[in-house]
């Protein structure tokens, strides 16, 4: 839960699919170059290993530790960005990722929260999560993406 004086982003979609390909699609790094603008993540994808998000040309782009692994219904990461260094000093974040079918498709809900309030982190991601699970469902629907960079 959110402190008071935290701040908090939260994305919800539904997506035509299975929870299991969903949950595939969030952790296959090769799926994730094409809808995450080439970048990937480089874990072991158990609960305590740390991660890291690449750059297609090798930069890392984010840390952390993935704190919960539910396979195909939760995913916990504690979450730095690495990159950007006004982002950096704002220290660890948490991303909330859950899966839940209804029907013949799965809500996804992404929290991502910082107890910082303001957090120039949590709006940048405010910017990001849509456009890269907008190409996630439109990836798994139609098999293209929808936005480009």
């Amino acid at each position: 839960m959110a402190k008071e004086n935290a701040s908090a982003f939260t994305y919800v979609t539904f997506i035509r699919t299975t929870p299991e390909k969903l949950w595939n699609a969030l952790i296959d790094p090769e799926f994730q170059r094409q809808y995450w603008f080439g970048v990937h993540f480089e874990t072991e994808w158990k609960q305590g290993a740390s991660w890291k998000m690449i750059y297609a040309d090798g930069r890392i782009t984010d840390t952390g530790e993935v704190l919960e692994f539910e396979p195909p219904k939760k995913l916990v990461l504690r979450w730095r960005n690495e990159f950007r260094p006004e982002l950096r000093e704002e220290g660890y974040s948490r991303c909330t990722i859950d899966l839940e079918p209804v029907g013949n498709a799965v809500k996804l809900r992404i929290v991502h929260t910082m107890d910082k309030p303001e957090s120039q982190f949590v709006h940048a991601v405010s910017e990001g999560w849509p456009q890269i699970m907008s190409n996630l469902k439109s990836l798994l629907e139609t098999g293209e993406i929808c936005v480009k960079r």
